[in-house]
């Protein structure tokens, strides 16, 4: 067996080989001949893993071989590829933190573009031709959101590149070396191991738990206050709820015992919004006006999360505070990119003008069931088959990303079984397709929910299942 492999692997051409065939010299024109190496490596490996396996004798590599021009071009294909890429969202999971959470909107896009293919005035200050501070292009459009819940002035904000790093950069400025009090109820856990106690560890503060995971009381806050307290922190549970047997104090009852002790209040809402979610059929989540309004001291939250921008943290407050902040030196380590502001001040825009229609979040949660029934119905007609079965059905779409938790939305389903395919099998095949289509498995069938895909996507949905039927 050994002898007859030897016997194989001998009849393999080499790299330098392959680089010379002629069939391959507009692949090494296009990409190099570093590249085409490096492909032909790949292949040829896989054929020698192939042959010490057994999978190919003396009957089979002569027909691998004569496909060893399409491999090399497939390999060559895929080691060029992007790994990261756009992907269609159909489990109706509106902010999915595995997908990217917040798609970003046309003119966000557009102003990336028009900032990254050139240079800019990031840090530099046009008029007065000196250098500047980048946090500017974004200040206005907040004191202008802003207005509504104090005078000019009071509030203000920064930018920095994720909220993990907000709740980082406010508790290290406010209460480094001191102890921090929070409900033990709030000592949340969300994706990725972001742990609440870890942040507060790294930051430099003591935690300071006070209450019962489903009770907690103000006098707990009062009694726990001591001459080393520097800082009351509320957090938003984010992707759970307790219900039941259950107590918490007020925002207006924690920022009355702030005060009286003359400690700031600080509160991570996680997922921040600059609207009345109401308006979107989003009850019981609360928005960045609430919390200011309420007299909370500094808000943090994140920018590609309901707010419907790019990734960051956002840090909102009293004005003495947030300079504090400012001028930690771990704002700079923090802070975010000209392309990340690009963004940011394209999505605040939109708000500042009402446009709520052009931010991608807000407009799929606006969506009626009737709007997204409609669709459906065309995509299954489209894609109808003798072998694909598919079904209209009710459901409900979720917000993710730790917003909103108990709030669903009304929607329509796309149902899809096929005879010959599991779910899973059936699901994969749609993972497959280009673009990728991205799922839920439930009962044995694969749901599709187009909340979450825009109506531009519809087509490659028709064509995915077609592929399918076929």
């Amino acid at each position: 067996m050994k002898n007859a492999a030897k016997e194989l692997f001998r009849e393999l051409p080499s790299v330098d080989e392959i680089s010379r065939m002629p069939e391959l010299s507009g692949l090494a024109a296009e990409h190099g001949t570093v590249a085409l190496a490096d492909a032909a490596r790949g292949v040829l490996s896989r054929l020698r893993n192939e042959i010490a396996s057994g999978l190919l004798d003396s009957k089979t590599l002569p027909v691998a071989l004569e496909g060893l021009v399409e491999a090399i071009e497939q390999e060559l294909r895929q080691a060029l590829a992007y790994s990261l890429r756009g992907v269609i969202n159909a489990t109706g999971v509106v902010l999915h933190t595995n997908l990217g959470r917040a798609p970003l909107s046309e003119s966000g896009l557009k102003h990336i573009a028009e900032t990254a293919r050139q240079y800019s005035n990031l840090e530099f200050e046009v008029d007065a031709g000196q250098r500047g501070k980048r946090d500017v292009h974004v200040a206005r459009l907040f004191r202008k959101l802003l207005s509504e819940v104090a005078k000019p002035g009071e509030l203000s904000t920064i930018v920095v590149n994720n909220n993990a790093a907000a709740v980082l950069l406010a508790l290290n400025t406010l209460a480094e070396g001191g102890e921090v009090i929070v409900s033990r109820g709030e000592l949340v856990e969300i994706g990725g191991s972001f742990r609440i106690p870890d942040v507060m560890g790294k930051s430099g503060a003591i935690l300071w738990e006070v209450g019962t995971t489903n009770r907690t009381r103000i006098s707990d806050y009062d009694k726990a206050v001591n001459e080393r307290t520097r800082l009351l922190l509320r957090v938003h549970r984010s992707n759970f709820e307790i219900s039941g047997f259950t107590e918490q104090p007020s925002i207006s009852e924690l920022r009355d015992l702030a005060q009286r002790r003359g400690l700031p209040l600080m509160e991570d809402l996680g997922s921040g919004a600059l609207v009345d979610l109401a308006a979107f059929g989003i009850r019981g989540e609360p928005s960045v006006f609430d919390s200011l309004r309420a007299g909370v001291d500094i808000v943090t939250y994140s920018g590609d999360k309901l707010l419907g921008g790019p990734q960051s943290g956002l840090i909102s407050g009293r004005t003495e505070l947030v300079t504090r902040m400012r001028s930690n030196s771990l704002f700079r380590a923090l802070r975010v990119d000209k392309l990340t502001y690009a963004a940011l001040e394209a999505t605040l825009l939109a708000y500042a003008k009402q446009d709520y229609d052009s931010v991608p979040v807000l407009k799929m949660m606006c969506l009626t069931k009737n709007e997204i029934s409609q669709r459906a119905e065309r995509v299954a007609q489209q894609a109808q088959s003798a072998t694909l079965k598919i079904e209209l059905v009710d459901g409900e779409s979720v917000i993710g990303g730790g917003a909103a938790p108990s709030c669903v939305l009304p929607t329509r389903l796309l149902a899809v079984s096929c005879g010959r395919l599991s779910a899973d099998a059936l699901a994969a095949h749609l993972r497959r397709s280009d673009p990728p289509i991205i799922a839920r498995v439930e009962e044995g069938r694969v749901l599709l929910d187009l909340r979450t895909v825009f109506a531009e996507q519809d087509p490659s949905i028709v064509a995915a299942l077609a592929a399918i039927r076929s």
